[in-house]
């Protein structure tokens, strides 16, 4: 939107105020105990802080909304985001399959890695050493460290700790031998507590928004907000105060969360081949292929359109998401042939669940490839493609043909 400052605010506070002239309200889901994301203090009322509740008051500032935090706990996340007790969940969420059935991850905005702490330095010298059916392990019940603890440390006794704020508690008072949070989070702790060995990171984590999976038009919307304070330099500094030495590059940019998000929809790969299986539905349909990628190009065109910009050349946008379809099912492939794959509890249905969610991240996608600038590198990309793209069974070929179709439609000329 164009023009001055003030009328731009104008429009925005218009924008916002609903039918009775009264200022929308944007209800953001926070645990408030998890530094630095989300911490919460005091009681009447509680004050929040944190990186994402930074973001979160930025955003509806900008968007004329009044932000208000509602809590959640950790093992009632999608419980709630399914109830509508929040518009989204900003508060340290992890992007993990599951949760990318529920709702609507944003862009990234933070990388973490998993990390053990341990009180006893001298009995632990390498992560196997935590294997063992003698020790403990304290983690946050409920968030997905505490599923990293599990798959990680099967033989350990893995204690969840309802609070995550007492997860450190429970270390220093030797309630347990060790316990696992993210590097971030870690920062703090080692800081706190004189003597802890730190081992790891042992996982490569996203950190995003969770947005209900019906507001469409938030999570849109939200996203492109993220990417513009990504290119204005807000979010570094937004990282920088909060997170540190651990700030890490940036993440709400085109390339990089344009391959974050077809990561994320080839992480669902293994359960929709599982499902289909057990569905009866065969695992290449030509049909839903087609749909996939005309559904792409509508909505690379919709946000050409939302931009006053040309689309790219459809052939390229069709070949972009040719590229994620082929590399989707060499994953579905290998996985229902894996003898080891490791079948979830729950497997949700192919079409109720997992084809509306695919199409909800094919969204993002489709507004990132029609984002990503012109002046491409074609190694620069194999590069990140390589880093990026990390899902399980996905080979290296796979990665290099999207990255391949990537560069082909950002580069080409816009002359449609």
């Amino acid at each position: 939107m164009r023009g001055t400052p003030h009328l731009l605010a104008i429009a925005l506070l218009a924008v916002a105020l609903n039918a009775h002239g009264q200022q929308e309200t944007l209800r953001v889901g926070s645990s408030g105990d998890y530094p630095p994301f989300s911490v919460v203090s005091g009681d009447a009322p509680p004050v929040y802080d944190g990186f994402d509740i930074a973001v979160a008051r930025a955003y509806a500032e900008e968007r004329g909304l009044l932000a208000v935090m509602v809590p959640f706990r950790w093992p009632n996340l999608l419980r709630d985001l399914e109830a509508g007790r929040f518009d989204l969940a900003m508060s340290g969420v992890t992007i993990v399959p599951d949760r990318s059935v529920a709702g609507r991850f944003s862009v990234p905005v933070v990388q973490t890695g998993a990390v053990v702490l341990a009180r006893q330095p001298e009995r632990f010298n390498e992560l196997e050493d935590f294997n063992r059916s003698i020790v403990r392990i304290g983690v946050n019940a409920g968030g997905y460290l505490q599923r990293v603890a599990n798959t990680r440390f099967r033989r350990a006794t893995v204690i969840a700790i309802p609070d995550n704020s007492a997860v450190i508690d429970a270390l220093v008072a030797e309630n347990v031998h060790a316990v696992i949070t993210d590097n971030v989070e870690a920062a703090a702790w080692v800081d706190a507590v004189p003597g802890l060995k730190l081992l790891g990171p042992i996982t490569r984590d996203r950190k995003a928004y969770l947005i209900r999976p019906e507001r469409a038009e938030l999570a849109a919307d939200l996203d492109r907000w993220l990417l513009e304070r990504e290119a204005d330099g807000s979010l570094a500094a937004l990282r920088r105060r909060y997170l540190g030495a651990n700030a890490g590059p940036a993440e709400a940019e085109p390339l990089t969360a344009l391959l974050a998000a077809v990561d994320e929809r080839l992480a669902l790969m293994p359960i929709v081949g599982v499902a289909k299986r057990r569905e009866g539905i065969p695992l290449v349909a030509e049909r839903r292929e087609a749909l996939v990628i005309r559904t792409g190009v509508e909505a690379v065109r919709a946000a050409a359109a939302a931009r006053q910009r040309k689309p790219p050349p459809e052939a390229l946008v069709r070949a972009a998401f040719r590229a994620q379809i082929e590399a989707a099912k060499q994953v579905q492939w290998a996985a229902i042939r894996d003898d080891d794959f490791e079948t979830p509890d729950r497997i949700p249905s192919v079409n109720e669940a997992l084809r509306p969610a695919l199409l909800r991240i094919g969204e993002k996608i489709a507004m990132l490839l029609e984002a990503m600038p012109r002046d491409v590198d074609r190694a620069g990309v194999h590069a990140a493609a390589r880093a990026e793209l990390r899902t399980a069974y996905l080979t290296d070929a796979s990665r290099l043909a999207i990255a391949d179709a990537i560069v082909n439609m950002a580069a080409a000329p816009r002359t449609q």
